[in-house]
């Protein structure tokens, strides 16, 4: 089994700036992707962003220049940079593990976001 563990959500102003953290522990593979993903009231949840095992980003369009995704592989932690955040980014963040092979595809609990003043 593999556990995720979220943190660094929070309320901030439009034009600030958050980090997002996942902490992943159990059963993780090497060739693996980690990502966010997010779902605001009403909206299904979407892709924010993601990385392969082997350092490979991929982004929504909706965030591109915007934030930035990062992992530590030998950690097993994945990270996301949010910067010039926007009132429509305030969702529910979700990380997310899963493994090539389909072994396993793991979600952490998630954490809010609110960009308002």
């Amino acid at each position: 089994q593999v556990q995720l563990v979220e943190s660094g959500g929070g309320l901030v102003q439009p034009g600030g700036s958050l980090r997002l953290s996942c902490a992943a522990s159990g059963s993780i593979v090497n060739d693996n992707v980690m990502g966010w993903y997010r779902q605001a009231p009403g909206k299904q949840r979407e892709l924010v962003a993601d990385i392969t095992s082997g350092g490979n980003t991929n982004y929504a369009d909706s965030v591109k220049g915007r934030f930035t995704i990062s992992g530590d592989n030998a950690k097993d932690n994945v990270y996301l940079q949010m910067n010039s955040l926007k009132p429509e980014d305030t969702a529910v963040y979700y990380c997310n593990a899963r493994s090539v092979a389909g072994i396993y595809n793991a979600w952490g609990q998630g954490t809010q976001v609110t960009v308002s003043s």
